[in-house]
């Protein structure tokens, strides 16, 4: 069921942090620091899962099951990836009917043509603008609550300039979206002309190396932004200590000095205390 409390800080003007999980591990540690929502990413789940770029590899089967497992460990709002519905606009349906059932609270879909390509990489082309309207309309009708959120993503500013993102944002919003996600505008300005020309919540993309200016959350909510997700954050920084820690194993063989996190803590965080309880339960029995 979705969960409320993502509308509810979107109607009082409230920002909304939410970093990239795309595993169990990342989710069990992002949800215990208290963001207001948690963002699956469909890059970090097809590389995490598959081993494999986010070039619509992925299936709704694929996703739906780790995204249904990410938010029954979780107790915070996630806002999951589902590419282009996965199909047509029975497929829009079904995957619709079928992130809600799974617990997600807002559902992220895009305009590009299939097979999807991430965001943030070249050779991406977008549908025709009225089968994207058609797609947001489906998703508004199938809901079964108004807290389930439909985030609409046009990936046109790429190939088609800042004015059709824009002019397709504003088509989103009357179709029924209730946040717009304008992918990979290029400088600060269009970022605020995005906010200034699109009549709803907006959702800014913050990916390190991308296309898009890094800004923080303060500067995010003054331009105008009601949700700052940061799909990449998790997997690059688990990326980066796992080439340091494996990289000083290969070349010293002693990670005696390594920076790790406690044994003890991170079993804790994985649920070995419950198992603790349970053998020292029963263990006279």
């Amino acid at each position: 069921m979705a969960d409320p409390k993502l509308r509810q800080m979107i109607n009082a003007g409230e920002f909304i942090t939410a970093p990239g999980v795309f595993d169990m591990i990342s989710t069990l540690v992002a949800d215990r620091m208290g963001f207001s929502a948690l963002y699956v990413t469909g890059y970090g789940v097809s590389a995490s899962h598959l081993g494999l770029p986010d070039a619509g590899i992925m299936t709704y089967t694929d996703m739906e099951s780790r995204v249904r497992r990410i938010c029954e460990g979780s107790s915070t709002p996630v806002i999951a990836d589902a590419d282009t519905g996965y199909g047509g606009l029975l497929n829009v349906k079904h995957t619709v009917r079928g992130y809600e059932a799974a617990g997600v609270t807002a559902i992220q879909m895009e305009d590009q043509e299939y097979p999807k390509k991430c965001g943030h990489t070249p050779g991406r082309r977008v549908v025709p603008l009225e089968d994207m309207v058609a797609k947001i309309k489906v998703a508004s009708d199938n809901r079964s609550s108004e807290d389930f959120l439909i985030i609409a993503r046009t990936d046109s500013r790429t190939t088609l300039g800042l004015d059709e993102a824009l002019r397709r944002g504003e088509a989103f919003v009357e179709a029924g979206a209730d946040v717009v996600f304008v992918e990979a505008p290029e400088t600060e300005a269009e970022m605020q002309m995005i906010n200034d020309r699109i009549g709803a919540p907006t959702l800014a993309n913050m990916v390190s190396g991308g296309k898009t200016p890094i800004l923080s959350s303060a500067r995010l909510a003054e331009i105008g932004y009601a949700i700052a997700i940061h799909p990449a954050l998790g997997f690059l920084a688990v990326g980066e200590a796992l080439k340091k820690s494996y990289g000083e194993l290969l070349e010293t063989g002693d990670v005696a000095n390594a920076d790790l996190d406690d044994f003890g803590e991170f079993s804790k965080l994985m649920g070995f205390q419950d198992v603790w309880d349970f053998d020292k339960k029963w263990a006279e029995v």
